[in-house]
C-alpha cells in the first residue's frame, strides 16, 4: 500500500533564484523505510521539510494516506540531528510534550512515556535534564518523543550525524529493532552510504542542485539486519559501489552551497 505520493514537487529559494528541488516525483510504500542519499546541496533537508509542512512548496503535490496535505498533520513526527530536546524540561518531560500538546489524559501520557523510556533504554534518567545526558542519550529521548505520539509517519534529518562513530553505530541498530517491533514508515537523511543502505529498503539517490530524484535503488539485503551481517553480504559491496560511483560524477564539480 502507498504512503506517501509526491508529484512534480518543486522550492525555489530568493525569490526563485536558486531551485532547491525540482520536479520531484515519489512513492514511499507503507511500513518502508527509504533513505535519501547526495551531496550537501542537493535539497534532502528541505525535502523533509516541506513533508512536515515546516517550509512551503512552490509547485507540486503531496498525499498521505490518499489525503492531500496541505497542513501539518498529527500522524508525521520528525526527528532533527541536533536532538531538538528543551533544556528546561526533564526528559520525561521532553518525552511526554507532544501528547501533553494533543490534550491526552494524564495517566495515557505516563504510561507511554514510561513505556518509550524502557523501550529506549533511559531507566533511571526520567528526571535528567538534556545537559546532564549523553549524546546518544539525548538522541534516543528525541526518538522517544517522536515515537509517543504514535505517528504513522517518522522523518529523519540525519539524526545520527553529530554522534560519535561507536554511538553513531549503537543507535542505527537501536533504530533496527525499533522498526522491527513498531512498524513505521519512515523517510530517513543521511549523508552517509553504509548508513542508507543498513536502513533502507530503497535509497533515493539525489542530483546536485537544482536536486532531483536520480536513481532509486532496492536495498535488498534480508531483514532483521545487524551492522556486522550487512557489511558481509554481497549486495552490501555491490551497493556501495554502485552509489559511490554515483557520487563520485559530483565530487570534484563545483561544490553547492550550504543545504538549505
Amino acid at each position: 500500500m502507498v504512503k506517501i505520493v509526491i508529484q512534480n514537487l518543486t522550492k525555489t529559494y530568493s525569490s526563485g533564484a536558486v531551485v532547491a528541488l525540482q520536479e520531484i516525483n515519489l512513492e514511499v510504500q507503507t511500513n518502508e523505510s527509504l533513505c535519501i542519499l547526495g551531496p550537501s546541496g542537493c535539497g534532502k533537508t528541505t525535502l523533509l521539510r516541506i513533508l512536515d509542512c515546516l517550509i512551503p512548496r512552490d509547485r507540486g503535490e503531496i498525499s498521505l494516506d490518499g489525503q492531500p496535505v496541505t497542513a501539518p498533520c498529527p500522524d508525521v513526527a520528525m526527528v532533527f540531528q541536533h536532538f531538538g530536546l528543551f533544556p528546561w524540561k526533564s526528559l520525561e518531560e521532553n518525552i511526554g510534550y507532544g501528547l501533553g500538546l494533543r490534550g491526552r489524559p494524564k495517566q495515557e501520557i505516563k504510561e507511554t512515556v514510561e513505556h518509550y523510556i524502557q523501550l529506549m533504554s533511559l531507566k533511571g534518567f526520567e528526571k535528567s535534564y538534556p545537559h546532564q545526558l549523553s549524546g546518544g542519550m539525548q538522541q534516543r529521548a528525541g526518538l522517544a518523543r517522536a515515537l509517543a505520539v504514535n505517528p504513522s509517519l517518522l522523518l529523519m534529518d540525519e539524526p545520527f550525524g553529530s554522534l560519535d562513530a561507536q554511538t553513531r553505530e549503537m543507535m542505527q541498530e537501536e533504530l533496527l529493532r525499533i522498526l522491527e517491533s513498531e512498524k513505521k514508515t519512515m523517510v530517513f537523511v543521511t549523508h552517509s552510504i553504509d548508513e542508507a543502505i543498513l536502513l533502507g529498503d530503497r535509497i533515493v539517490m539525489m542530483s546536485r542542485r537544482p536536486g532531483r530524484v536520480r536513481d532509486i535503488l532496492p536495498v535488498e539485503i534480508p531483514r532483521p539486519r545487524k551492522i556486522s551481517s550487512v557489511r558481509s553480504h554481497p549486495r552490501y559491496i555491490e551497493l556501495r559501489n554502485s552509489i559511490w560511483e554515483m557520487l563520485k560524477q559530483d565530487i570534484g564539480r563545483e561544490e553547492a552551497p550550504a543545504e538549505v
